[in-house]
């Protein structure tokens, strides 16, 4: 495990094929199979109402905007059954912050899911889970558990950004702060409940500030193993109101970067991600020689990312196309990782 001094050094070296080798070697050793996994799983956004104004985000739409929605139930039934249709595991749930869904709204969904259907929930970020609480008046513990018992079974890492105070007070102020969010995820692998853990970068960080973010999830693995997996992705500025103020995208060469150092650093994180949904496909393939050995979700759907302005689109045998290319076997998995499926 290398040091935090270790890690900027390899952000401030120029030997990006070395860097890229060693989180290979690193991915070689915590996956020798040569298998690359992939899910089947859909994005439901079930409101885009919110109350947090992030100002990286172009999904959100403020309280009685005409625009704005929650979806009937019938509505997510119907995108669960497709899902289902399609080879899907799992569902994706996450939505703006709502001021007026209380526990009871959520706990009623994932028990109408449950009752129908066998799928995977894998639902509501930090900021949504404090979000819940807050409004409802109970503590995170209380929330989460209580969310477990009507069908959550797992807690996306969504919300995270970059887990340093200054940036998050300069992008999305309103937002849950650092604390909240590890107290959620702590709070989680207590319960015995599996998360993930991501990064939002180049939204006008220091590479201190991503080592902040590198050193608490680090931690909380340290102490906890409740992480299945870590993924980084980059700041889509194209129709944000932060994008008028970040001039620049994150390059290939810095998300390959990036990618490579959260595996080297994150060695006690068995899976890292290589997205195709900001880089595109051919950035992602090459991630799975900088450390990466998961691409993600074919993603039925997807509304958040796609507001912003990226419309990368990928089919499950373009993915497996992609896997098969960069010279990996390529598995279907489910949420928790598992890649029993003999495809």
């Amino acid at each position: 495990m290398i040091s935090r001094a270790e890690a900027i050094d390899l952000f401030n070296s120029d030997d990006l094929i070395g860097i890229g080798m060693e989180a290979d070697a690193i991915r070689r050793r915590l996956h020798p199979e040569g298998v690359v996994s992939y899910i089947i799983d859909r994005n439901i956004n079930y409101t885009n109402f919110c109350t947090e104004y992030c100002s990286f985000c172009a999904f959100y739409r403020p309280m009685g905007h005409k625009e704005g929605y929650v979806l009937p139930r019938e509505v997510i039934y119907d995108k669960i059954q497709e899902t289902l249709d399609l080879g899907g595991t799992g569902i994706l749930f996450q939505g703006g912050l709502h001021p007026d869904l209380k526990i009871e709204w959520y706990e009623d969904l994932l028990r109408g899911i449950k009752a129908r259907f066998d799928i995977w929930c894998h639902c509501f970020s930090a900021p949504e889970i404090t979000n819940i609480a807050e409004i409802s008046g109970i503590s995170i513990r209380d929330t989460i558990a209580r969310l477990r018992d009507a069908g959550l079974d797992s807690i996306p890492g969504g919300g995270a950004e970059i887990l340093d105070e200054a940036v998050r007070h300069r992008i999305s102020r309103l937002k849950c702060g650092t604390d909240e969010w590890i107290d959620v995820h702590r709070t989680a692998h207590s319960l015995g409940m599996r998360t993930t853990a991501t990064m939002m970068f180049g939204c006008g960080e220091t590479i201190e500030q991503r080592m902040n973010h590198f050193d608490v999830v680090r931690q909380i693995q340290e102490d906890t193993g409740g992480f299945t997996a870590f993924i980084p992705w980059s700041f889509q500025r194209e129709l944000t109101s932060l994008g008028r103020f970040i001039k620049e995208e994150a390059t290939a060469v810095e998300y390959l970067k990036t990618l490579a150092i959260s595996r080297i650093y994150l060695d006690n994180i068995l899976n890292i991600q290589s997205s195709w949904v900001t880089p595109g496909l051919k950035t992602c393939q090459l991630g799975l020689r900088f450390g990466g050995n998961d691409v993600g979700s074919v993603m039925i759907e997807e509304n958040v990312v796609s507001a912003a302005g990226t419309h990368h689109q990928a089919t499950e045998e373009d993915l497996r196309h992609m896997i098969r290319d960069a010279g990996f076997v390529p598995k279907q998995r489910d949420t928790l990782y598992r890649t029993y499926f003999l495809n």
